[in-house]
């Protein structure tokens, strides 16, 4: 008879405990890039919200040919109840009191808080366009709180996050260019760098 024993294949406890705790210093190392990327994803996808409101509001302007207001607010239903108030965490689009219009009419909202909790948005509560697609002066909006009286030839929105290493711009430019640069970057050095 033979009484030789069959070796059976797989992992012994011994290499099963060494794998998992080997998984588990490299996911500990990796995890501050992933809350890093996490945070820098949140500031990217409100950045580009706040981008597509602004360019609607410059397209809507050119196929109405009314004046548009875009506001930022902290109204979760700016349709029925709108007050424009720097840094909001969500924006709204109207047509601009006019001689035509006797009152504002909404067109559309979007939210910024809910895209991505915990970013932050710095800018002024009201950019005007005229009918024409351009930055536009007018004091009486028809919006509570948004006077686009500034007389400042472009707009900036700050937008960061806690553990982020990258904030990004959202730029209107006197003719009515939306665009989003890097801060840390020079316009010079590279395409999305900032003026």
């Amino acid at each position: 008879m033979n009484n030789h024993r069959r070796h059976a294949s797989g992992f012994t406890l011994i290499e099963m405990m060494v794998t998992i705790t080997l998984l588990g210093v490299l996911t500990m190392l990796a995890m501050p890039s992933f809350t890093t990327w996490i945070a820098n994803n949140k500031v990217r996808t409100v950045s580009d919200s706040l981008q597509n409101g602004l360019r609607l509001a410059q397209a809507e302007a050119l196929r109405r040919s009314r004046p548009m207001v875009f506001s930022l607010t902290n109204s979760a239903a700016p349709q029925s109840g709108l007050t424009a108030v720097a840094d909001g965490s969500n924006w709204s689009l109207n047509v601009s009191k006019s001689s035509l219009d006797a009152g504002n009419v909404f067109v559309q909202a979007g939210v910024l808080s809910d895209v991505a909790a915990g970013v932050q948005v710095k800018g002024a509560a009201a950019v005007c366009f005229n009918a024409m697609g351009r930055l536009a002066v007018n004091s009486d909006t028809g919006v509570a709180g948004a006077s686009c009286n500034t007389g400042s030839p472009t707009f900036a929105y700050d937008i960061s996050a806690n553990g982020s290493d990258r904030p990004l711009r959202v730029l209107v430019g006197l003719g009515g260019q939306v665009r989003m640069c890097d801060p840390a970057r020079k316009l010079a050095d590279s395409p999305d760098g900032c003026p």
